[in-house]
């Protein structure tokens, strides 16, 4: 018996996404725990086997399930519809989280005066920094200053790349693009091809920024193209298979880093629509935008209380605070906004996928 498609996958009804946005999303967590403490992410064993972290590697994941659910989102609602439903998934969460750490947390754990810390021009910067230009490496006045890193929302770095995404396919979409499949396999295969030639031509010394402008808008086009591929391309274990035994030889080559990202890419969508579409891990609420934006600053703040105690020993109780806070964010934040939204495109009730940024 053949493998199904894509296209029969979704037209089953159920997915795994929600769940395996929340895995991600805790992986993240996971991952900071090595580094939240002493700035040494490279202590993690991923990466020191994949030449990733698991946090790096969850932000992959993130962004292939992105392009694969935006693009489908923008193909089936229309621009005017899309550009609705992206700013009321992404803003009302990251307005509410900015305003949250900046006023409350901040003003809890800075070592002024609230009266001053209120007062201080480094607090308004920070909020119109975060949400104007999602700048993720500013600080709060007297807030963290014995910590490796100071900036409170550190995580929300990867939203500008997530917003450029998106204008991508808006503007594919204007160009009438989403309907010529072969233009996706275009961007992937240039994307690949850049990757793979900056690589090989600065090798060790590439810029990590230079290769997170080309990784993540690749990892995203790779999930916009699994999409429209979706007739024609088959949720396979042995293809998945495939891609990763070729990342696995190519490890040492210029190649290896577009070969993992695609394999990862595939892979998300594969877990998504096969093994956890079978409802093994299907929890009701969609807290992995919550986790992801407090799952930091939770982070931050234990090792803040407790500088003595490890990151890794701290993680535990930083999950076990990120989850309730998230999940008021779902509740009072974000399912409000989605419901807003529902009536605003005059729908009765939600769509059972809906993509959060990373």
């Amino acid at each position: 018996m053949s493998a199904r498609t894509i296209a029969e996958a979704l037209g089953a009804g159920r997915n795994g996404f929600t769940g395996l946005r929340l895995a991600l999303a805790v992986a993240v967590v996971v991952s900071h725990a090595y580094s939240v403490a002493t700035e040494a992410a490279g202590d993690e064993p991923l990466a020191r086997f994949t030449g990733y972290t698991l946090g790096e590697h969850a932000v992959n994941g993130f962004f292939a399930v992105s392009g694969f659910l935006v693009t489908m989102s923008c193909d089936r609602r229309g621009i005017r519809d899309y550009a609705l439903a992206r700013s009321l998934r992404i803003l009302p969460g990251l307005v509410a989280a900015t305003l949250v750490v900046s006023l409350g947390l901040g003003a809890a754990l800075t070592r002024l005066p609230v009266s001053e810390y209120w007062r201080d021009p480094g607090l308004w910067a920070f909020i119109r920094g975060t949400l104007t230009t999602f700048k993720s490496n500013a600080a709060l006045p007297g807030v963290f200053e014995a910590s490796p890193y100071r900036a409170p929302l550190g995580t929300i770095w990867t939203l500008k790349y997530e917003v450029l995404c998106y204008l991508g396919v808006l503007v594919a979409a204007l160009g009438g693009l989403l309907r010529r499949r072969w233009s996706a396999l275009v961007v992937v295969a240039a994307l690949a091809l850049a990757l793979t030639i900056v690589g090989g031509l600065r090798g060790s010394d590439l810029p990590k920024g230079t290769e997170t402008a080309l990784r993540l808008p690749l990892i995203f086009a790779a999930g916009a193209c699994l999409y429209l591929w979706r007739e024609r391309l088959r949720i396979s274990g042995a293809a998945l298979g495939c891609l990763a035994f070729g990342a696995c030889i190519l490890v040492r080559t210029p190649a290896y880093p577009a070969l993992l990202f695609l394999a990862e890419a595939y892979g998300v969508v594969w877990l998504a629509l096969g093994p956890l579409a079978r409802g093994v891990f299907d929890p009701p609420a969609d807290l992995s935008y919550g986790v992801y934006l407090y799952g930091w600053p939770i982070q931050q703040t234990l090792h803040a209380l407790w500088p003595e105690i490890s990151g890794p020993a701290l993680l535990a109780p930083a999950l076990a605070a990120t989850l309730p806070v998230a999940a008021l964010s779902w509740y009072g934040i974000e399912r409000p906004a989605l419901a807003l939204k529902a009536r605003a495109l005059g729908r009765r009730r939600l769509g059972t996928i809906e993509p959060a940024g990373p």
